[in-house]
C-alpha cells in the first residue's frame, strides 16, 4: 500500500520505533538510524537474564521488524551530512529527542526541510517541545495516574507489565503522520506531527478520567475489578483449579450467569438486582459466585457462558496465548526469530506479506547498501 513511502527512522526503545515498523509492515522502505559509537539502538543491549539473542535482543526484535539498518554518527559533519541527504529523498521522518537535542545534532525539522518542503516529521517527546525533561514510560505512569489506578486495593501502586504509554503513543502519532500524508496528498504542503507521552496518557485514562471529572469520585486501585462494572475484570478459581475471569456487562448477562452457575432465586437478594447495586456489593457477590463456581469444572462454565453470550474467558500465560489461532494469524517468523505484526487491521491485501518482510536487523547491516544507493 504504502511502497513509494520512504521513511527514515531517527528514533529508539519503543514508541518511535513502533511507529517505524507499522510503515514497514504497510510496504514502505523504513531506514533506521543507529550511533555505532553507543551500540545503536539502546534495547540492543536489554536483555533478559540468560536470554540467548545476539545483537538483536528481544526487546529490540518487538518493534524493528521490516528496517534497514544504517550506522552514522551525526557529531560527526560527514555521517549528518548523509543523513540529510537521506532525509531529502524520504517522506517521513520519525524522531524522538529531548526537545533542543535535534536542533543540536542538526536534524530537526526547520533544518531537514529546507531541502525538503514536502517533509513530514513525527516527533515523540515526554513532556512536549517546551519541557526537556526525558521521558520514560514507567515515570509517565506514575506521574498520570496508571499506577495509582493500577493493583490491588491494599497494595502499592503498580507499573504495567508492558510500556503501554510508548505503545499508546506510537499509535497517536501514526494517526498524526497519515492526517499528514492526506494534506500532503491535497495540499503538497509537509508538516510537523508531535504527540507527547504525558498527554497520550492523560487521553487514555478513559472512563477513569470521567469517573474523576465528571463523576466527582476519586478512582482507587480495585485490582481488575471494574469500577463501574460488576462482576466485570473479577476472575474465579473452578473445579479443577482453572482462573477464569468474568466481564458480565449487562443485567441480563447477570440474570443467564446466575443460572449458569447454579444460584436458586430465592439466593439472590435484590441488592444484585442492578448494575449499581452490583458494584455497591460487589465483595459480598464475588463471594457468593466463588463459591458456586469452585464446584463447576472450567471447560463445562466456559462452554455454558460462551452459550449464552456472557464475556469470559481463562487467564492465559505467555504459552498459551500464542497457541490461540488468533495470535498464530499475527506472527512473524525468519529462521530463528519470531515476532508479532503491529498492524492487525483487516487490510490483508494492503499490507506486506509476513513472509516478504525484513527480519529485524543487526546494526549497521544495510548501511554499505543504502550509502552506495544514495551515492547512485
Amino acid at each position: 500500500m504504502l511502497n513509494h513511502l520512504k521513511v527514515l527512522e531517527l528514533a529508539s526503545v519503543l514508541a518511535g520505533p513502533s511507529v517505524g515498523q507499522f510503515f514497514a509492515e504497510l510496504g514502505a522502505e523504513v531506514i533506521k538510524i543507529e550511533n555505532p559509537k553507543n551500540g545503536g539502538d539502546v534495547t540492543r543491549s536489554w536483555k533478559t537474564m540468560d536470554e540467548p539473542t545476539d545483537d538483536r535482543s528481544a526487546y529490540f526484535c518487538s518493534c524493528n521488524w521490516g528496517k534497514k539498518s544504517v550506522t552514522l554518527d551525526l557529531t560527526h559533519p560527514h555521517d549528518l551530512e548523509i543523513a540529510k541527504k537521506l532525509a531529502a529523498k524520504c517522506d517521513v521522518v520519525i524522531a524522538s529527542y529531548k526537545p533542543g537535542d535535534a536542533e543540536k545534532l542538526g536534524v530537526a525539522y526547520e533544518q531537514l526541510k529546507a531541502a525538503n518542503s514536502q517533509l513530514i516529521y513525527g516527533q515523540i517527546t515526554g513532556y512536549g517541545d517546551d519541557d526537556d525533561r526525558v521521558g520514560y514510560d514507567a515515570v509517565i505512569q506514575a506521574e498520570a495516574g496508571f499506577m495509582d489506578l493500577n493493583g490491588e486495593k491494599d497494595g502499592h501502586p503498580t507499573k504495567m507489565p508492558v510500556a503501554l504509554i510508548d505503545i499508546l503513543a506510537a499509535h497517536q502519532l501514526k494517526e498524526g503522520l497519515l492526517l499528514a500524508l492526506i494534506k500532503r496528498m491535497n495540499s503538497g504542503e509537509g508538516s510537523f506531527v508531535e504527540v507527547s507521552l504525558v498527554q497520550t496518557a492523560v487521553a487514555s485514562l478513559a472512563n477513569q478520567a470521567a469517573n474523576w471529572l465528571v463523576g466527582k469520585k476519586m478512582p482507587t486501585r480495585q485490582g481488575s475489578a471494574h469500577p463501574n462494572i460488576a462482576p466485570y475484570g473479577d476472575s474465579f478459581i473452578t473445579k479443577d483449579s482453572k482462573r477464569v475471569l468474568l466481564a458480565v456487562g449487562s443485567d441480563k448477562q447477570f440474570e443467564e450467569l446466575l443460572k449458569i452457575v447454579g444460584f436458586r432465586p430465592e439466593e439472590v437478594s435484590d441488592q444484585f438486582k442492578t448494575n449499581q447495586q452490583r458494584v455497591a456489593h460487589r465483595k459480598e457477590l464475588n463471594q457468593k459466585l466463588a463459591d458456586k463456581i469452585m464446584n463447576i469444572g472450567s471447560s463445562v462454565l466456559i462452554e455454558q457462558l460462551r452459550k449464552k453470550k456472557i464475556p469470559a474467558g481463562f487467564i492465559h500465560n505467555m504459552k498459551d496465548v500464542f497457541e490461540m489461532p488468533q495470535a498464530k494469524a499475527i506472527l512473524l517468523d525468519r529462521k530463528d526469530i519470531r515476532g508479532v505484526k503491529s498492524f492487525v487491521a483487516n487490510l490483508r491485501e494492503l499490507a506486506v506479506a509476513a513472509k516478504e518482510l525484513l527480519p529485524p536487523p543487526h546494526l549497521g547491516e544495510h548501511t554499505a547498501d543504502v550509502l552506495k544507493d544514495l551515492k547512485g
